[in-house]
């Protein structure tokens, strides 16, 4: 299981994920669909960790994966 606990991210000023709590189970099919710019692939980096070292970038909350 993953799960995304009030994930939260900002880019300086710019809110652009807030408060996400989401869980997905093993087994889970899951599907991300929106118009573009609306943070599919902003949420999708909170896994991978890639924004890590981007500067004015912040993330709060926890993902956890098999708790």
């Amino acid at each position: 299981m993953i799960q995304f606990i009030n994930v939260s991210k900002a880019y300086k000023q710019h809110n652009v994920l807030e408060n996400i709590n989401l869980s997905i189970n093993e087994g889970e099919l899951v599907v991300l669909i929106g118009p573009s710019g609306c943070g599919k692939s902003t949420f999708l980096k909170c896994l991978n960790r890639m924004n890590d070292l981007v500067e004015g970038c912040s993330i709060t909350g926890d993902v956890k994966l098999d708790g």
